[in-house]
């Protein structure tokens, strides 16, 4: 979630938009996925919608909330605001950014190149958990060419990486 923070606020200076509620997007998104991880994608039950009633008691902006619901393709909301399509965009990339960055010998974001990251989005059985077609829809949604938004996060990620225990650093405040 802190690698999506990132980026977030990142696209966020890009668009000319607000960073703290785009980076609290980035950062809130997935805060009850491990609990409640609905296998099912059911639109009204577990993730993400259990989190966004429990952020809307809270008093978070409807904007923010329906841009969490609409990362989840199932839920049903569209993606009509710039930042829900950042959010949707950068979600499935970040995860897969990480992922290349810990099986480099630097561990780092630093020597990653969008060459490297393009040839494992094309070995299926490298974290196999990212949704592939979602990368490439995001970036599409975003209107942003894929190399370039690859290329974007990387940079966007380059910063947090020993808040990710990446790069030989230890994780902030460890």
């Amino acid at each position: 979630m802190l690698a999506v923070e990132a980026a977030m606020r990142a696209y966020a200076t890009r668009f000319g938009e607000d960073q703290e509620s785009w980076g609290i997007v980035g950062l809130l998104h997935d805060f009850d996925y491990e609990k409640f991880p609905n296998a099912e994608h059911s639109a009204t039950e577990g993730h993400p919608a259990w989190g966004v009633n429990l952020l809307r008691s809270r008093g978070v902006a409807e904007p923010l909330l329906r841009a969490i619901l609409g990362h989840a393709t199932y839920s049903g909301v569209p993606r009509d605001t710039q930042m829900a399509r950042a959010l949707f965009a950068v979600d499935e990339l970040c995860g897969f950014l990480v992922a290349c960055a810990l099986v480099r010998p630097s561990k780092s974001f630093s020597d990653l190149e969008v060459s490297s990251v393009k040839k494992k989005l094309k070995d299926k059985a490298f974290a196999r958990g990212v949704n592939r077609d979602e990368v490439r829809q995001g970036a599409e949604e975003l209107g942003v060419p894929l190399d370039e938004h690859i290329a974007f996060c990387i940079q966007a990620l380059r910063p947090v990486e020993a808040s990710l225990a990446l790069g030989g650093g230890a994780p902030a405040g460890g």
